[in-house]
C-alpha cells in the first residue's frame, strides 16, 4: 500500500470526513534539495472536512491529523499541508 494510501486509510477511518482530498505534491519540490529529484511520496497536501474537527481550533485539528499519521512521517513524509475544516465552514477549495 502506498503512502498515500494509507494516508487516505487511517484519515478515513479516524474522521469519517464529508469531503476529502490527498494530493501528492512532491513533483513540485523537486530540485529544493540537492539530491531530491521530486519522485517519491514525501510532500502531501490534506484537504479534510469532518464534524470531529467541530468546536476544535485550527492547532488541534493539525495536531489530531499530524498525530495520527505519525508513522508516515518516519516512513518518509518530509511535509504536510493541512486544510481542515469543518462542515458548514468556508474553504478555498
Amino acid at each position: 500500500m502506498s503512502i498515500q494510501e494509507r494516508i487516505e486509510a487511517k484519515l478515513e477511518k479516524a474522521f469519517s470526513p464529508e469531503r476529502m482530498a490527498v494530493i501528492n505534491e512532491s513533483h513540485l519540490h523537486a530540485g529544493h534539495q540537492a539530491d531530491f529529484d521530486g519522485k517519491g511520496e514525501t510532500h502531501f497536501r490534506v484537504r479534510i472536512v469532518t464534524a470531529k474537527f467541530a468546536g476544535m481550533g485550527r492547532v488541534d485539528r493539525h495536531r489530531a491529523v499530524k498525530e495520527l499519521l505519525t508513522e508516515e512521517f518516519k516512513d518518509g513524509v518530509h511535509a504536510l499541508a493541512i486544510e481542515p475544516a469543518a462542515p458548514g465552514e468556508a474553504v478555498r477549495w
